[in-house]
């Protein structure tokens, strides 16, 4: 079966298990956070990638099954970034997801709590 979030030219995808060891990253992720297609994160903490700032809101998250969203910019395009908890069938924490999507600088919203 064809890994369909390969196919998200503009969304980057990675996931950890419960201890913060990535265990996928799509083909967009592996363009965007590694220096070559060759190297490989999975097996690797996620703790290894980032700065003490950013240590302690994973922790955070981690610790208190938090979700954290934020946009970015970045070589000239506009992100959002989605960190979540996920969980495994049997409700017990799976680890952390990140998707992170470009979207327009300028965009539509729409209410649709009013009529």
């Amino acid at each position: 079966m064809e890994k369909w979030a390969n196919g998200l030219e503009q969304v980057a995808i990675t996931v950890t298990d419960e201890n913060g060891d990535f265990i996928d990253l799509n083909t967009h992720s592996k363009r965007v956070n590694l220096k070559s297609m060759d190297e490989n994160l999975i097996g690797k903490n996620i703790m290894g990638c980032h700065n003490e700032r950013s240590k302690a809101i994973i922790n955070n998250m981690m610790t208190n099954k938090a979700t954290n969203v934020y946009t970015i910019q970045k070589k000239g395009q506009k992100k959002l970034i989605y960190q979540a908890p996920w969980f495994k069938e049997d409700g017990s924490f799976g680890g952390l997801v990140e998707i992170s999507l470009v979207i327009p600088f300028e965009m539509p919203h729409y209410n649709r709590d009013q009529q």
